[in-house]
């Protein structure tokens, strides 16, 4: 089964219909499994700029169909690791804004 770990973001783009009606992440890593890679749709078109959270959702949307299993991120279940080490500081933790 296809799944999808993000925070959902209704994508209502009425200019672009491929796009619209799809949920995206916003800005937020989001996670997958293989089976949403082998359905998600490679060949969407769409006109002009687009935010690549957007157009992602979109390719999930449109050749998975709604056999995805969507759970909410929970940014407090994410391991925040941090690396220090000479010159090297490595900080993979979401961003404070986010």
């Amino acid at each position: 089964e296809p799944v999808y770990i993000s925070d959902f973001i209704l994508n209502i783009d009425n200019s672009q219909p491929v796009l619209n009606g799809s949920y995206y992440g916003n800005g937020k890593f989001y996670m997958f499994n293989r089976a949403l890679v082998d359905c998600i749709d490679t060949k969407i078109r769409y006109n002009g700029n687009r935010n690549e959270d957007a157009v992602f959702g979109a390719m999930v949307y449109n050749g998975c169909g709604p056999d995805v299993l969507k759970i909410s991120e929970d940014d407090s279940r994410i391991w925040h690791k941090n690396y220090d080490s000479k010159s090297v500081k490595i900080n993979l933790s979401a961003l404070v804004n986010h």
